[in-house]
């Protein structure tokens, strides 16, 4: 499956939150979700329920394509441990969303484009690939002459976002560490979302 390009307003309304933590809600403006004059949530089906949850887990890591989704799963289940455990770890730690939560960009998508224009460096190495796997004592930082950025500045200034207990951070000098691989609970997910659910419904579809 490509990767998502439409409105992704409609997502947050889709949902019922401000799921991407945009600093303009669109729920302020469209409470309802898409469709014809809003239309009514309505009861799903457990097929239904399922998928949705799919849908949000990919959603909020910046609308991961099903391809890559599966991929994460496929991994998680080789390795020994909670396969739930290991997909959300693969995710949380996947360098856009360290960014993001390091508060580099004020959105997911923002810390994915930083991460492709090859503003960020990881122990001193420029990355640019989004899905790079960060590792506990990595430290992640903005290259030099990136760091006067208005964007930037202004997400690390935002009060709306607090750095996870899992990341230090140095604002000072536009760094970060991942302290110790996350957990599940201490992921601040902007949505509840079921794990075992989703890990149920791809090990019945792949």
């Amino acid at each position: 499956m490509a990767r998502y390009t439409g409105n992704k307003n409609r997502i947050a309304r889709r949902y019922g939150v401000n799921i991407f933590g945009r600093a303009r809600n669109p729920l302020l403006h469209k409470p309802n979700p898409p469709g014809v004059h809003g239309a009514r949530r309505r009861k799903k089906s457990d097929y239904g329920l399922q998928l949705e949850e799919k849908q949000k887990l990919k959603a909020i890591y910046g609308m991961l394509s099903e391809k890559q989704l599966v991929g994460y799963y496929k991994k998680a289940a080789a390795v020994e441990g909670n396969t739930a455990q290991n997909l959300a770890e693969q995710l949380e730690c996947r360098l856009d969303n360290i960014v993001y939560r390091l508060k580099f960009g004020a959105t997911i998508f923002a810390a994915q484009q930083l991460v492709a224009h090859g503003h960020i460096l990881v122990d001193g190495k420029k990355v640019d690939r989004r899905s790079f796997q960060v590792k506990p004592g990595m430290v992640i930082s903005i290259k030099e002459k990136s760091r006067h950025m208005k964007a930037i500045n202004e997400a690390l200034d935002s009060p709306s976002r607090s750095v996870p207990e899992y990341l230090s951070s140095d604002k000072e000098h536009h760094s970060g560490q991942l302290l110790a691989k996350p957990l599940h609970e201490q992921m601040p997910w902007p949505i509840e979302i079921s794990l075992p659910v989703i890990c149920d419904f791809l090990a019945h579809s792949t």
